[in-house]
Formats: structure tokens, C-alpha cells, sequence
């Protein structure tokens, strides 16, 4: 685990150093707080909508965001825009499947972008992965329902495979996987759930870390691990004083990291891929085709 941790230090410092470009396609509601985080992280986030540039945005960019947190079908002909435009030039492609299973049209939103565009990484809750592929579980609006940590890695993996993608599900427990390397990685705080955007900057955050190295799953490793390790460190800081205080703590916490931030704040674990019973469902690969 030594080296692990040292590897994923390393992705830290070169994200600093090379202060990469996120192109954001990002909803309404968390602009701000994710430009915010980023800038505190030490990438260079822009927000760029329209179809008429969004292809050469994308092209220049380290790494592209598309999120569905509100949605149009506008949007989703300009992000299928970017996402090909990425794809041509190299540059990883990160989806937030906002709200997917809570209607049909965001659920198709999303099978359609990951049909037609090559996902480098999907991040989002239980809920929201599971109904990519084919399986029902409770969401209420863009929150999930509970689940399980032991859940959560069979419907991770089974949905990296039956994707093709890097998968990470966020949760009290969060894990990432390709379908044959898988982490969990557990820290973070409860209060991160009383705060609109935590999820959404966390894909942005992942899209610094993805576009500075080329093994995503160890990019999304370091990226969940110090995003955890703000918010524990935010939740020590105000702990009697409430979402709107450990808001501002967690953007001060994001700044300063540093490669030895993880030690006491966040456990990561190899899970064995062959240990995982996974389930095969159609639904996915149907949709898909």
C-alpha cells in the first residue's frame, strides 16, 4: 500500500503543478461552487455551453465533464458535440449521470451519450449507476437511496464491464473500478451530503486527476482519496457549526492539500476482482447497442 499511497501523492503534486484545464458542461445550479473547488484544487476550470464551440473547447482542454444535473435536449447535442470533439484529440471524457433512473429522459440521456460518445469514466451514486444497467433501485430526485458497501462493488464492477468504462460509485464507501483492477476508498464526512454540488465538483475534481494521468483508475483513486481527505479535515474544523461553515472550510481544505494529506483521513483497499459475484443483466448492453 506504500507505494499506492505514493503513487497517488504524485498524481496530487502534478495536478498542482500543471494546473490543468477542465472543460465543465455542468448544471445550473453548482457552476460557482464547482469553478470554485477546482480553482482551490489547482486546476483551471471553464464553462463552455454552446454548440458552435463546445468541439473546439473540448479539443484543448485536459479533460471534459458532461453532467446532467439540468438537462435539456440542447445540451445533450452539444455535449455529444464535445464528447466527439474529445475523443478525437485525446482527451478523457468524465459523465455525471445526474438523476438517471429518475425519468426516462434522463436515463436515455445517458445511455445515448454513452452510446455515442467513448466515456473515459462514469461517477455517480447506486441509484443512478444501477439504472444504466438495467437494474431498479430507490432514487429520490438526484439523491439515492441506501445500499450497501458490498453492493455497491458488484454493481461497480458489473457496470465497468458491461459499459466499458471506469466506474466509480460514491457513497459512505466509495469505490472504482475498470472491471478487472478495484478499490474502495473510505473518508470523507456525512456533511458532504448537505451540500448542493459536493457530487458534481467531485467528478470535476476526477477530471483534473484523470487529465494529468493516463491509469484512470489510479487517477480516480487519488481523486476520491484527497477529496475525502478535504471534506474529513473540513468536518474536524467545524464540527458544531454546520453545512454553510464546512462548505467554506472545504474549499480552504482543497487548497491546502498536500502529498502526506491522506495519512489518518482516508483508508484505501485493493478488492479482488475474482471475489466479486457479479450478475449479468442485458438491459445495458441492449441499451447500448
Amino acid at each position: 500500500m506504500c507505494n499506492l499511497e505514493n503513487e497517488i501523492s504524485a498524481i496530487l503534486t502534478k495536478v498542482q503543478k500543471v494546473k490543468p484545464l477542465v472543460h465543465n458542461m455542468t448544471n445550473v445550479v453548482v457552476t460557482n461552487f464547482t469553478a470554485n473547488g477546482l480553482y482551490a484544487l489547482g486546476a483551471s476550470p471553464v464553462m463552455a455551453y454552446a454548440p458552435e464551440e463546445v468541439g473546439d473547447m473540448a479539443k484543448i482542454a485536459g479533460a471534459l465533464v458532461l453532467n446532467l444535473g439540468t438537462l435539456s435536449s440542447e445540451q445533450v447535442e452539444a455535449m455529444i458535440i464535445a464528447g466527439l470533439s474529445a475523443n478525437a484529440h485525446g482527451v478523457p471524457v468524465l459523465l455525471d449521470p445526474v438523476g438517471a433512473g429518475a425519468t426516462k429522459f434522463r436515463t436515455e440521456s445517458a445511455l445515448r451519450i454513452l452510446r455515442e460518445v467513448k466515456v473515459s469514466m462514469l461517477r455517480g451514486n447506486a441509484a443512478e449507476i444501477a439504472h444504466l444497467v438495467g437494474e431498479a433501485r430507490e432514487i429520490k430526485g438526484v439523491d439515492a437511496g441506501a445500499s450497501g458497501p458490498d453492493e455497491n462493488t458488484e454493481l461497480a464492477v458489473r457496470a465497468a464491464q458491461e459499459l466499458n468504462t471506469v466506474v466509480a460509485i460514491t457513497g459512505v464507501e466509495d469505490v472504482i473500478t475498470d472491471g478487472i483492477t478495484c478499490r474502495t476508498i473510505r473518508g470523507g464526512d456525512a456533511l458532504l451530503t448537505q451540500v448542493t454540488g459536493a457530487g458534481c465538483l467531485l467528478t470535476s475534481v476526477l477530471g483534473a486527476f484523470a487529465a494529468v494521468e493516463k491509469d484512470l483508475v489510479l487517477a480516480g483513486t487519488a481523486g476520491l482519496a484527497f477529496y475525502g481527505a478535504a471534506a474529513s479535515r473540513a468536518a474536524e474544523r467545524t464540527a458544531t457549526l454546520g453545512p454553510g461553515s464546512f462548505q467554506v472550510a472545504f474549499l480552504d481544505e482543497l487548497a491546502k492539500l498536500h502529498p502526506h494529506s491522506l495519512k489518518g483521513q482516508v483508508a484505501v483497499s485493493e478488492v479482488p476482482v475474482a471475489l466479486i459475484s457479479t450478475s449479468t443483466s442485458s438491459s445495458a448492453g441492449d441499451a447500448l447497442r
